[in-house]
């Protein structure tokens, strides 16, 4: 499901001339004949050949989370950078397990959070990083999705053994993570976590939490994939200067002088909908130039997979709480 919007960034990016597509490797031959077919793309049988390739730069991970971990360090000991997509493994271990291995190889790994580089995003980021809501005072955000049978007929969709958790480390990550990119770091989670009778599941599908932020500000969080047909994830942020909403792609700012609010962007639901796909590629477009500015530039990346450990010691955290009080 993740090649989609990869592949299509891909090939802008090589339009432009700033990549060449080398190819794809996946286990099964029938996938690999649907990457070709689709995309008009080389397939590589084997991880190795696709490894040892000539010209090979950077390597998108995009298999379930359980597998970064061995495939990202095959790409690291051949000394590649990579791109990962989310999370970036099932448990904050194996994730720092994962960075620590690209740094000290010194490779560059990014984390696939593409809502971190949506326009509206980008466009709040800058106004809390010039002050333009004075001190943050309160946050919060609500992920109110849907995900129908046919996602989860997918087999082993939705369980701890393929996803490693469910509608907050699956599908609510994105909104978490452009929240503490947004917001900073969490020092407190006080958390609930069920799971819904509406299928067969192992995970959860409905999540809350209080949060109490490293900077003071207090904030709520609120996640579920059974809310048909599904809305666009909404961020709020009220600071001493003013107010923002975030939803989805597009920002709403007031100020403290009582004016008009400033509108940027565009609505949509973002993917939260049965079609989890339904959505522009654009911000994986970004994210993927990021990279390639982050390799050529000899830095860090902005989306760094150090900097994907935050979200995910908030969900395991949020979870933990929750497991005290079920």
């Amino acid at each position: 499901m993740a090649v989609a919007p990869h592949m299509l960034a891909l090939q802008d990016l090589a339009a432009a001339g700033r990549v060449t597509i080398i190819g794809g490797h996946a286990r099964s031959a029938p996938a690999r004949a649907a990457f070709a077919a689709r995309w008009n793309a080389p397939v590589f049988a084997e991880q190795a050949a696709l490894l040892a390739a000539p010209g090979l730069d950077l390597v998108l991970v995009l298999t379930p989370p359980g597998a970064h971990l061995p495939v990202a360090e095959a790409v690291i000991a051949a000394r590649h950078h990579l791109i990962v997509e989310k999370p970036l493994e099932l448990t904050v271990a194996r994730g720092e397990a994962l960075v620590a291995t690209a740094e000290a190889a010194g490779v560059r790994c990014g984390v696939c959070l593409q809502h971190r580089f949506r326009p509206a995003a980008l466009r709040l980021k800058a106004v809390l990083e010039a002050g333009g809501l004075g001190q943050a005072l309160s946050a919060s955000a609500s992920i109110r999705w849907w995900r129908d049978a046919a996602y989860f007929a997918q087999a082993g969709r939705g369980t701890m053994a393929r996803d490693g958790g469910g509608v907050l480390l699956t599908q609510a990550i994105h909104t978490i993570d452009l929240l503490l990119h947004l917001m900073g770091p969490v020092r407190d989670v006080a958390g609930f976590a069920v799971t819904s009778p509406l299928r067969a599941i192992d995970t959860e599908d409905i999540a809350a939490a209080a949060l109490r932020f490293e900077s003071g500000a207090i904030g709520v969080l609120d996640a579920t994939s059974v809310a048909r047909p599904g809305f666009a994830e909404r961020i709020e942020i009220a600071g001493t200067q003013g107010s923002a909403v975030l939803s989805a792609h597009q920002l709403e700012l007031h100020g403290a002088d009582g004016a008009p609010p400033e509108f940027f962007g565009e609505g949509g639901s973002g993917g939260g909908g049965a079609d989890p796909m339904a959505f522009d590629h654009g911000p994986h477009r970004a994210l993927i130039a990021e990279m390639l500015d982050a390799i050529t530039q000899d830095r860090e990346p902005s989306n760094s997979a150090r900097s994907a450990l935050p979200v995910q010691r908030l969900i395991e955290a949020l979870l933990a709480d929750a497991a005290k009080r079920a």
